[in-house]
C-alpha cells in the first residue's frame, strides 16, 4: 500500500434531492479518508446544484483504500438532513497519480439520488516536490559554513 498525500478538489453536485420543502437546502459535504475527516462550507441556497471548488489534503497511510464523501442539508434549528453519499475507490489513483473531476454516483438508501463531481491527486511519500529536493547528506545552513 503505497504512502503520501491525498489532494481532493471537491468540485460540485447535481442532481441532489432537496431535503428542504419550502426553500432550497444548503449543502455540505463530509470527507472521509478512514478516522481523518474534513468539512466543506455550507453551500447557502444552493438546492439541489451546489459548487464548492474547494481543496482538502489527506495524509495516506496504510490500509486506506478508499475516500468517503457524505453530502449533507446545513439545517438551522434541527439536526442537518443525510442527502447521500459516495464512495471513490483509490486504487487507480495509487496507480495514476491524479484523476480529473469526474462525477460519482450518490446514493442514499442504495438508490441513486444525483452525482458528485471530485478530483483526485495522490503525491507518494518520497517523491521530489521540487521544494523539498535535497541530496541525501546534504544539510544546509551552519555545516557549511567556513566559521
Amino acid at each position: 500500500m503505497p504512502q503520501g498525500t491525498l489532494e481532493v478538489l471537491l468540485v460540485s453536485a447535481k442532481g441532489l434531492e432537496n431535503t428542504d420543502f419550502l426553500c432550497d437546502m444548503d449543502p455540505y459535504v463530509v470527507l472521509t479518508c478512514r478516522t481523518q475527516e474534513q468539512k466543506s462550507s455550507v453551500a447557502s441556497g444552493k438546492g439541489s446544484d451546489p459548487e464548492w471548488n474547494e481543496h482538502f489534503v489527506f495524509t495516506i497511510s496504510e490500509g486506506i483504500s478508499e475516500l468517503t464523501i457524505k453530502i449533507m442539508d446545513s439545517d438551522s434549528g434541527s439536526g442537518d438532513d443525510f442527502v447521500g453519499e459516495a464512495s471513490i475507490p483509490l486504487e487507480a489513483l495509487f496507480t495514476e497519480g491524479s484523476l480529473e473531476p469526474a462525477p460519482y454516483n450518490v446514493v442514499k438508501d442504495q438508490e441513486y439520488c444525483g452525482e458528485i463531481r471530485v478530483g483526485l491527486t495522490f503525491t507518494q511519500k518520497g517523491e521530489c516536490d521540487g521544494e523539498s529536493c535535497a541530496p541525501e547528506g546534504s544539510y544546509g545552513g551552519w555545516k557549511e559554513s567556513s566559521y
